[in-house]
C-alpha cells in the first residue's frame, strides 16, 4: 500500500468543487457512465485490431444502488487501470491545471467547470464523503488496483482482489446526497442523461409481462433493467429506414405524445462537420405555443442539453427531435455553446437543410405539401419572420391560401391578382379575411366585384403580413373590411351618386345621432345598389396596431378602438330614411341599420345587443 498528496497548490479543490457545482449535482452521474462507455468503446476497439488479448465478453455497465452501505456503484468491464495509470490519469492530470480552473471558472456556470481539466471523475466528490476505485487492466500479468479518497488531496493506493477485467467506482454518499441513494431517482436521471448510450447499462431489476415459451398466457416476470437503446434511429442509414421506424423512434423520444409527427427531416452530415440527428414536424395548432425542450442536444450520443434557446434558431423550436454532434463540446455552459463557433455552423447547417428538405417536399409532391400547410404554416412564417436566410428560401415553397381553400405561391398570387386588385397609386392589394364567418358579407362583397381574398387567420399573420409588405414591391395587405371602399373599383365603373350634396349631410347628421361620436367616423360613399346599407371598416394599420398589442400581451396597445361608419348613399334604404315623415320610425329604422352593422363585426354587446333584438321583434310584428 502506499499513499500521497495530490500535487496541487490550492489547499482543497473538492470545497470549490462542491460549492460552484451544488445546483448541477446530477451531472456527476452522468460523467462517471461517460467515463465508463469510454472504458468499454476502448476495449471493443483494442479487441478488434488484434490489440488486446482478451476474451471482450458483456460490456453492460452495471450502476448498483445500496441503500444499507450508502453506496452507489459504477461498474464496467472495459479497459481497466494499472497502479501507474491510476496515478497518472486520476492523482495527476485531474488537477494539473486546477489552479488555472479555480481562477476561470470561479463564478461561472457549473456545468462549465465539469471536465474541462479532467475533472469529470471528481464531480463524483459533490455527493460523496468517500470515493474508492476497483480496477484491473486488460494488460496482460496486470494486477488489481484500490485507490481511495476522502474528499481531501490525499489518497491512498493499493493492490486488490479483483479477478474481471474493468473498473468499479463506489461512492459512499453523503447525508446532504441521499437522494441519490433512491433506486428510482438513479434510473430517472439515467434514462434522462444515457438512454442512447451505445453501450448497455444495467440499473437493477423490473417487472414485465411477457408469455413464457410453451404458455398461452402472459406472466408477469422479473428482468434486469437496461436502461439504454444503444443503437438510436439516427445512427442508422436513413435508405435503411421507413416511415414506421421514425414514427416508432418518436414514440420512445416522447412517450406521453400521443398525436403523431406530420414528417421528420434526417441529418446525416460528415463535412464540414460531424451532424447526425431526427427533427419531427408535430402539428403546430393556430394558438401557438412554443413548446420548448423538445429537441434535444446530444454529444457522441451523450445527452448534453434540451434548453437550446440562443443555440438554435428560436424557429427550431417548434420541432421535436434530436441533434448529435461530436463537435459540440460535452461539458461546457449553455452561454459557452451559444457563443461556440462549431455551435453557430451547425445551427446554420441545420436551419439550411430544413429549408432544403421543406423545399424537395413542395416540388417532388405539391398535392401533399398543400395538405400538410396548415399545419406547418406557423412554423415556416415563424421562421421567415425571424431568419433572413430561411425566408429566401421559403420564398419557393411559401404558400397563401385564399377563401375557397385554393394555395398559390407568392409569384403565383401576385400574378393572380395583379390585374385588377390595385389602388390608384399602382401598390398591388392583398385582400384578406382574419375569420370566414364574421366577415362573410365582405367577402362576398368583395367576390362580386372580381377580388380575391385571402385567408389569413393565423397566429402569426399579423407579423408575418407587415414583413411582407417589407419585402414584396409595391404591394398592400388590407383586410377586407378595411376602410377600402371604392378604393380599388376602377374610375369608370365608379357609381354616380343618386344623392345631393345636401341629402348626404342630412343622412350624415342623422347616422351621428345613434353612435358614439368618438368612436365611430361616419362617411357616405357611393356605392352600388346591390352593397350592404350600412357597413363597418376599420383602418388597417390602427387594427394592425391593436392585434400586436394583444398578441404581446399589452392590453394598452387595444384601448383606443376607432371605426368607419360607411352608409351607402345609393342603397333604397338611403332614399327611404330621407323620405321617411314619422321621426320615430325614422330613427328606429336608422339605429337598426347601425346595429346590424354592429352585429357584423361582433362589436354589438350587453345591453345594445338586447335593446336589437326586441327591437326586431317588434319591428316583425309592424
Amino acid at each position: 500500500m502506499s499513499t500521497g498528496k495530490i500535487n496541487v497548490k490550492t489547499e482543497n479543490i473538492f470545497p470549490v468543487i462542491k460549492k460552484f457545482l451544488y445546483s448541477d449535482q446530477e451531472i456527476f452521474l452522468r460523467e462517471l457512465i461517460s467515463n465508463a462507455v469510454d472504458a468499454s468503446q476502448k476495449i471493443k476497439a483494442l479487441v478488434s485490431l488484434g490489440k488486446a488479448n482478451c476474451e471482450l465478453g458483456d460490456l453492460t455497465i452495471e450502476v448498483r444502488v445500496d441503500k444499507d452501505s450508502k453506496t452507489l456503484s459504477v461498474i464496467d468491464h472495459g479497459i481497466g487501470m494499472s497502479a501507474e495509470e491510476v496515478d497518472k490519469y486520476i492523482n495527476q492530470i485531474a488537477f494539473s491545471s486546477a489552479e488555472e480552473f479555480v481562477e476561470k471558472y470561479k463564478g461561472t456556470d457549473a456545468a462549465n467547470i465539469i471536465g474541462h481539466f479532467g475533472l469529470g471523475f471528481y464531480s463524483a466528490f459533490m455527493v460523496s464523503k468517500l470515493v474508492e476505485i476497483n480496477t484491473l487492466s486488460y494488460q496482460e500479468n496486470a494486477k488489481a488496483v484500490h485507490w481511495t479518497c476522502d474528499g481531501s488531496t490525499e489518497f491512498s493506493i493499493e493492490e486488490a482482489e479483483k479477478s474481471d477485467r474493468g473498473t468499479e467506482i463506489i461512492l459512499h454518499i453523503d447525508e446532504e446526497s441521499e437522494e441519490f441513494l433512491d433506486e428510482s431517482r438513479i434510473v430517472g436521471l439515467l434514462k434522462k442523461y444515457c438512454r442512447f448510450l451505445p453501450v448497455p447499462i444495467r440499473c437493477g431489476n423490473e417487472k414485465v409481462w411477457e408469455k413464457p415459451e410453451g404458455k398461452d398466457k402472459e406472466e408477469e416476470v422479473e428482468k434486469p433493467r437496461i436502461i439504454n437503446n444503444t443503437n438510436p434511429l439516427w445512427k442508422q442509414q436513413p435508405s435503411a429506414l421507413g416511415d414506421e421506424d421514425y414514427k416508432k423512434f418518436y414514440r420512445e423520444l416522447y412517450p406521453m405524445t400521443f398525436e403523431e409527427p406530420l414528417f421528420q427531416i434526417h441529418l446525416n452530415v460528415d463535412y464540414p462537420f460531424n451532424l447526425t440527428g431526427i427533427l419531427y414536424f408535430p402539428k403546430v395548432k393556430n394558438q401557438m405555443e412554443l413548446q420548448k425542450n423538445k429537441v434535444q442536444l446530444y454529444c457522441n450520443q451523450v445527452f448534453i442539453t434540451d434548453q437550446l434557446d440562443g443555440i438554435i434558431p428560436e424557429f427550431m423550436m417548434l420541432l421535436h427531435g434530436v441533434i448529435d454532434s461530436p463537435d459540440i463540446p460535452l461539458n461546457v455552459s449553455r452561454s459557452y455553446l451559444q457563443s461556440d463557433a462549431n455551435v453557430k455552423k451547425i445551427s446554420n447547417h441545420i436551419t439550411k437543410k430544413v429549408a432544403e428538405k421543406l423545399d424537395e417536399m413542395f416540388r417532388n409532391d405539391r398535392e401533399d405539401f398543400e395538405k400538410k400547410w396548415d399545419d406547418i404554416k406557423v412554423f415556416i412564417e415563424y421562421g421567415s419572420i425571424t431568419d433572413e436566410k430561411f425566408y429566401e428560401k421559403a420564398q419557393k415553397f411559401f404558400l397563401l391560401k385564399n377563401t375557397e381553400g385554393k394555395y398559390f405561391t407568392l409569384d403565383e398570387y401576385k400574378t393572380h391578382i395583379e390585374t385588377l386588385q390595385k389602388d390608384k397609386d399602382g401598390n398591388l392589394i392583398y385582400l384578406y379575411a382574419a375569420d370566414v364567418n364574421t366577415q362573410h358579407i365582405y367577402i362576398s362583397a368583395a367576390k362580386e366585384k372580381g377580388y380575391d381574398v385571402l385567408l389569413m387567420d393565423g397566429f402569426l399573420d399579423t407579423h408575418f403580413i407587415n414583413m411582407l409588405e417589407q419585402k414584396l414591391e409595391k404591394s398592400r395587405f388590407t383586410r377586407v373590411d378595411a376602410d377600402i371602399i371604392d378604393k380599388l373599383i376602377p374610375k369608370d365603373e365608379t357609381e354616380i351618386s343618386k344623392l345631393s350634396d345636401s341629402e348626404k349631410e342630412n343622412l350624415k347628421n342623422l347616422f351621428e345621432n345613434h353612435i358614439e361620436k368618438e368612436k365611430f367616423t361616419i362617411q357616405i360613399e357611393n356605392l352600388s345598389e346591390s352593397d350592404l346599407p350600412v357597413m363597418i371598416t376599420q383602418n388597417e394599420f390602427m387594427r394592425r396596431y391593436q392585434d400586436m398589442g394583444r398578441i404581446s400581451g399589452q392590453p394598452s396597445f387595444g384601448n383606443f378602438e376607432h371605426y368607419n361608419l360607411i352608409v351607402n348613399g345609393n342603397h333604397q334604404l338611403a332614399s327611404q330614411l330621407l323620405n321617411e315623415g314619422d321621426e320615430e320610425k325614422k330613427n328606429t329604422l336608422t339605429q337598426q341599420l347601425v346595429d346590424l352593422a354592429l352585429l357584423s363585426q361582433n362589436i354589438l354587446t350587453g345591453e345594445k345587443l338586447s335593446e336589437f333584438v326586441k327591437r326586431s321583434a317588434e319591428l316583425l310584428i309592424e
